[in-house]
């Protein structure tokens, strides 16, 4: 391991990770023996299955609704309709859109034998895994032959509701020199229990996250990148109830990053944290095959608590999250751990303390593409001090080797961003980023001084959370309130009525084939 600028010590930085792996393989312990409505219209979707019914309700769902009434939906999808496709010679497409008109009852037909239903799913498996490799390929492609941005990547939000507009939006801030265009998902989707269809113009806060609005601006955006000579990733987010489906119809559509945090959803949209934590796995291994960097969102511990004194907890959740995405196969490389600038600016020698977290983080995660958030909670309308605060922000992040920067807006307090805004955080970004480009080798941390302490601090606290999430077990811990002040019960929350218990028939090859990618 590389020397550490801020004197860690790594033997306490291996501990920390080999705490934080027993306390994810024991979520997994939980996780390999449930399955969710979610996971199995994930299933749905990548055997083919698309569309809605009369009622415009999504054909995965029509499917899984029926499973679930009949109370077979522990068995899981694939067994079902494998066993429908050797009884009649349908696709899956057929079968649902026969289960939708009430003509089929997958659930009575005469079962066959587990080599037939195995062979009766492999065409439609295969198929969906080979889309999804060639959707890889293509991007590999475009970064072999056009290229792409420097580190830290510029990351920008488009936020309108129309995802027509977003494209006029998002083609602007990639001519004004984005490297990541992220379309914020309207308000409230996380709680859907489903995906909406089709292109969507209406939506507040954010346009709806559906397979057709992905299509749209990744179309946008390879024209752009093609025109710019620089391939412009696109992001999105594959957390709240469809963690999964979103998840593979990013896959599909070639997105490049995706918001996908295990403990998100349960501490800021109260979602069961048993389906959460199974969801997030599946999401995780679609991920990982993918080629899609996962972005996690401990930053928001620190809207809800205090950044100098919480920081412990932002870095033992990147510790689980890093286990837990290990787990599901994701590698190190695709981890966009989060952390944030985020501590009062009337705080005596807060950038410093800022600077030491970030390269603490840096260090202890080498390899992670990590995503630096901006100062929000204590932006004003006084864009001009805004101004300053989201430079300080700049100048940690190149000064650190952050991977992915979500630039600070000086009217984040004030209102969505217009394009002019987007336009001074980029010219913003650019300016420290060439001016200070070498400044990370230039400079070293004294010894015994501030950034040194507090870092190391920062590690010990981290430590002893860890030990005590470990003791306590990490379902027990999130009732307790350790993360971001919130307490969550394990049996409430939003979705827990659609976990279930695997059952003697349950399969998803999908898993194994996507972790095991040869």
């Amino acid at each position: 391991m590389q020397n550490s600028k801020l004197g860690l010590d790594y033997n306490t930085v291996s501990y920390a990770k080999g705490v934080a792996k027993k306390i994810a393989d024991d979520v997994q312990l939980f996780v390999e023996n449930y399955t969710t409505v979610a996971v199995e219209r994930t299933l749905c979707r990548l055997l083919g299955i698309d569309n809605v019914d009369e009622n415009e309700v999504p054909l995965p769902n029509v499917v899984v609704d029926e499973l679930k009434e009949k109370g077979v939906l522990s068995e899981g999808v694939m067994f079902f309709i494998g066993n429908a496709i050797a009884e009649t010679g349908l696709t899956p497409q057929q079968l649902a859109e026969q289960i939708a008109t009430s003509k089929l009852d997958i659930t009575t037909l005469p079962i066959h034998s587990k080599a037939e239903i195995n062979k009766a799913l492999e065409p439609h498996i295969n198929a969906a895994i080979n889309r999804i490799k060639a959707r890889r390929t293509r991007r590999e492609n475009y970064l072999n032959t056009i290229g792409e941005g420097s580190k830290p990547y510029i990351y920008v939000i488009v936020a309108t509701g129309n995802i027509y507009e977003d494209v006029v939006q998002a083609e602007a801030a990639a001519r004004q020199g984005a490297d990541i265009i992220a379309v914020i998902r309207t308000t409230g989707q996380s709680l859907l229990d489903y995906v909406p269809y089709g292109a969507t113009t209406e939506g507040f806060g954010g346009t709806f996250a559906t397979q057709e609005n992905f299509r749209i601006m990744r179309t946008a955006l390879d024209k752009v990148g093609e025109e710019v000579g620089r391939y412009i990733r696109l992001c999105n987010y594959c957390s709240g109830l469809c963690m999964p489906e979103i998840a593979a119809m990013g896959a599909i559509e070639g997105l490049d990053v995706m918001l996908n945090d295990a403990l998100y959803g349960i501490l800021f949209r109260d979602i069961n944290m048993q389906r959460t934590l199974v969801d997030q796995y599946f999401s995780r291994v679609i991920n990982g095959f993918a080629g899609v960097i996962i972005n996690t969102g401990e930053d928001n511990y620190l809207t809800t608590a205090d950044a100098f004194d919480e920081a412990h907890t932002v870095l033992a959740s990147d510790l689980v999250n890093e286990q837990l995405a290990l787990l599901a196969g994701l590698p190190e490389e695709q981890m966009g751990l989060g952390h944030a600038f985020e501590m009062t600016p009337d705080l005596e020698n807060g950038f410093l303390y800022e600077l030491a977290q970030a390269q603490m983080t840096r260090e202890i995660f080498p390899k992670a593409p990590l995503k630096y958030m901006p100062p929000t909670k204590f932006m004003t309308g006084n864009v001009f001090k805004g101004q300053i605060q989201d430079a300080l922000f700049n100048q940690i992040s190149i000064w650190t080797g952050q991977g992915i920067q979500l630039l600070g807006m000086i009217t984040e307090a004030i209102h969505t961003p217009f394009m002019s805004d987007r336009y001074l955080a980029i010219e913003n970004a650019k300016y420290i980023f060439s001016n200070m480009k070498s400044i990370g080798d230039e400079m070293e941390f004294k010894q015994d001084g501030i950034i040194r302490k507090r870092a190391q601090q920062v590690l010990a606290e981290a430590v002893e959370l860890l030990e005590k999430l470990d003791k306590e077990g990490l379902f027990t811990a999130l009732e307790k309130g350790i993360f971001a002040n919130v307490k969550r019960p394990k049996n409430g929350g939003k979705g827990l009525n659609g976990v279930a218990e695997k059952g003697t028939n349950y399969i998803n090859p999908f898993i194994e084939l996507m972790k095991n990618r040869s």
